[in-house]
């Protein structure tokens, strides 16, 4: 596959090639590539949660931080045992 840069982009990628931070503009776009994908699944993850705020699956932080220290103490007592 080959892909062609857009000239407004060009100096961009060539300043990175020369500043040693990727060998080649390949590398350059491969690294962007993962980026989107990585951007991709963390929307998908705020949408998961902005859509159980929206349908009151929240819990609050202090109530949330007693469960873990009970969960801590369970955890514990059965280590112990």
């Amino acid at each position: 596959m080959q892909i062609s840069i857009t000239p407004e982009f060009e100096p961009f990628v060539n300043a990175q090639i020369q500043n040693g931070l990727y060998n080649s503009a390949n590398e350059l776009v491969n690294d962007a590539l993962r980026l989107l994908v990585r951007k991709d699944k963390l929307q998908k993850e705020i949408q998961i949660g902005l859509d159980q705020i929206e349908a009151g699956e929240i819990t609050s932080a202090d109530k949330l931080k007693q469960q873990m220290a009970d969960f801590k103490k369970q955890f514990l007592n059965s280590s112990n045992g």
